[in-house]
C-alpha cells in the first residue's frame, strides 16, 4: 500500500469544463496545454455515432499520451424522474461499443436520482432489486467488449447498498460492474468518504475526484463542493487507499457549484439510511465542525452554481495542480481557501 501514488495519471471530467463549450477535440486540447493527462467524458458526444470519429480521437489520444474514459451508461432501469420502467439496455450497448472503439474500459454510469428525497418514486429496495435483474441480463453485453460498467456513487444508491446490487447481481470486482468514486457526493449520502472509499476499494476503477464541505443547518445537513485541498474531504487518505488497488485507477477531476440539502432531522428521511453507524454519524459531525470552522476563518464557502462558468476554468486548473500534488506526496496542501 502506498506504493503507486505519484505513479496516478490525473485528469479532468468533461462535465467541469462545461461552460466553455469546448469540442471533444478541444478538449483534448485543453487537456494537453494544462497538463492533464486525460479525459473522462461523461456525457456521449454527438459526434459519437460515427465510428470514425471514435477513432479519430482514440488515435489523438494515444498518440498525446492521455486517457480516455466514457460515459453513457446507466444502472438503474426505471425514468427516476417518474418513477415509470426504463429500458437502459439498448443505451449500455451503444456506450459499450463506443467504449470498446475507442479503447476505454469503463463506461461512467450515473442513473440521476435523488429517490430518499421524495415520496413517488419507488423504494430503495425495489430499485436495488430491478437494477440487479437487469445488470445481470446484460453481464455479457460488458464482458464480450471487454468494458466495465462504472456506477458512480452519486445519490442512488450508498456504498453498502452497491455492495448488495453487486452481489445480487453476481459480479465480482474487475470483471464487468465497477464503480467511479466521486468522493464528495460521498458526504451528501450521508458517508464518511474515506471509509466509504474503504468499504468499496476492490471495485473503484474511475473516479471523480471532488473536494467538499459538509455543514449543520436548520433544515439537516448541508453538503457542498469546494476547490481541491480546500475542503474536509480526506483526498491524500482516498489516494493512498487507492494505491492499493489492482489495475490502473485514474484521478479525473470533477468540479462544480452548488449544494444539497439532507434532512436529517425528518425521521422519515433518515430511516432511508439504515446502513447509517452511530460512529459513521460522528464521523460526519467532526467534518462539520471543521468545515464551519474553516468558514468561519473565511477559508471555505459556498459557490454559487451560477458563479461556476466564470470560475471554472481557473478553479478546475488549480484542481489539477492540487490533485497532482496531492497524489504525488500524500500531504494535505497548506494554501488558503478561494476568495
Amino acid at each position: 500500500m502506498g506504493e503507486r501514488p505519484s505513479g496516478f495519471k490525473v485528469g479532468v471530467d468533461s462535465y467541469s469544463l462545461g461552460p466553455l463549450n469546448l469540442s471533444p477535440f478541444e478538449l483534448l486540447d485543453w487537456a494537453l496545454i494544462h497538463e492533464a493527462q486525460g479525459i473522462q467524458f461523461s456525457e456521449i458526444p454527438e459526434e459519437a455515432g460515427d465510428p470514425g470519429f471514435l477513432r479519430e480521437l482514440a488515435e489523438y489520444a494515444r498518440q498525446n499520451g492521455l486517457y480516455l474514459e466514457w460515459g453513457g451508461g446507466q444502472h438503474v432501469p426505471f425514468d427516476l424522474s417518474t418513477g415509470t420502467p426504463k429500458d437502459i439496455v439498448s443505451g449500455n450497448r451503444l456506450a459499450a461499443d463506443q467504449a470498446a472503439q475507442l479503447g476505454a474500459r469503463t463506461i461512467r454510469s450515473c442513473s440521476g436520482g435523488l429517490m430518499r428525497w421524495r415520496d413517488d418514486l419507488p423504494t430503495t429496495e425495489a430499485l436495488l432489486r430491478e437494477a440487479a435483474k437487469s445488470l445481470a441480463g446484460q453481464k455479457n453485453l460488458f464482458l464480450d467488449r471487454g468494458v466495465i460498467l462504472a456506477v458512480e456513487t452519486h445519490f442512488e444508491f450508498t456504498t453498502h447498498e452497491l455492495l448488495r446490487l453487486f452481489d445480487m447481481a453476481g459480479a465480482e470486482p474487475g470483471e464487468w460492474l465497477g464503480i467511479c468514486l466521486d468522493t464528495m457526493n460521498l458526504l451528501t449520502m450521508l458517508e464518511d468518504p474515506l471509509a466509504a472509499t474503504r468499504r468499496v476499494l476492490p471495485w473503484v476503477v474511475t473516479t471523480h475526484v471532488k473536494d467538499g464541505g459538509i455543514v449543520l443547518a436548520d433544515e439537516g445537513f448541508r453538503t457542498f463542493t469546494a476547490e481541491a485541498g480546500t475542503g474536509i474531504v480526506d483526498l491524500a487518505g482516498i489516494f493512498e487507499a487507492l494505491a492499493a488497488v489492482p489495475g490502473e485507477v485514474n484521478l479525473s477531476v470533477e468540479d462544480h457549484g452548488g449544494d444539497f440539502t439532507i434532512p436529517i432531522f425528518d425521521s422519515r428521511f433518515l430511516a432511508e439510511f439504515p446502513d447509517l453507524t452511530a460512529r459513521e454519524l460522528a464521523a460526519l459531525l467532526r467534518l462539520s465542525r471543521r468545515t464551519s470552522a474553516l468558514m468561519t476563518e473565511g477559508r471555505l464557502s459556498v459557490l454559487d452554481r451560477t458563479r461556476w462558468p466564470r470560475l471554472c476554468e481557473e478553479r478546475v486548473k488549480r484542481d489539477l495542480a492540487e490533485v497532482k500534488r496531492l497524489a504525488a506526496s500524500g500531504r494535505p496542501g497548506d494554501r488558503p481557501g478561494p476568495s
